[in-house]
């Protein structure tokens, strides 16, 4: 997946912040038997599901790593590291310099909801991606100075994407993500 690149700071910095089905069951008339399961009788693979669990782990510490280094203006804040892989951790660490550099930091909380939406383990590399409803409504783009909200920064309810990817070394890390400002949630 590719993003773009926007000139405005405030697209920047929400770019950044880089759907289960719920299937239902009823009793069938005159059945003594509860209905079949639609779902596959086999129990998940158990790979699937610790890929699942380990990709959602790393997203949920990636954004709060996001939220201490951009809270503390900090691009090379070690944290980001042991969650993002380049292409994206070069990316989240340009454009918190960015912010550091028109005096501006984030305060307040992102609120996250991810779902699982792919797990490729038999492609090489490994990956796991996952939809999250972003809602940054209270996660503002404020001046240090006088902790004036940066105008055209509000936030708001977005789709946002990323892809979790295993690395040779046994890691799973970030390495691509986007919002996608055009999907409200």
């Amino acid at each position: 997946m590719r993003t773009r690149r926007s000139a405005t700071l405030p697209t920047i910095l929400l770019a950044i912040a880089a759907l289960a089905l719920d299937a239902g069951c009823g009793d069938r008339a005159g059945s003594a038997a509860p209905p079949a399961d639609t779902r596959a009788a086999a129990s998940p693979d158990p790979r699937v599901v610790e890929a699942e669990r380990t990709a959602l782990a790393v997203y949920a510490g990636y954004l709060e790593a996001l939220r201490k280094a951009e809270s503390a203006s900090d691009p090379h804040d070690p944290r980001l590291a042991k969650y993002l892989a380049d292409p994206l951790l070069t990316r989240v660490r340009l454009t918190i310099r960015d912010a550091k550099e028109h005096g501006a930091m984030r305060t307040g909380k992102l609120v996250s909801d991810p779902t699982v939406t792919e797990v490729s383990l038999d492609t090489v590399p490994p990956t796991v991606s996952i939809q999250d409803c972003l809602d940054s409504t209270g996660y503002r783009l404020v001046y240090r100075a006088d902790r004036s909200v940066v105008p055209g920064s509000e936030g708001g309810r977005y789709v946002a994407t990323v892809t979790v990817t295993r690395y040779p070394d046994g890691q799973w890390l970030i390495n691509e993500g986007a919002v996608h400002k055009g999907q409200p949630c």
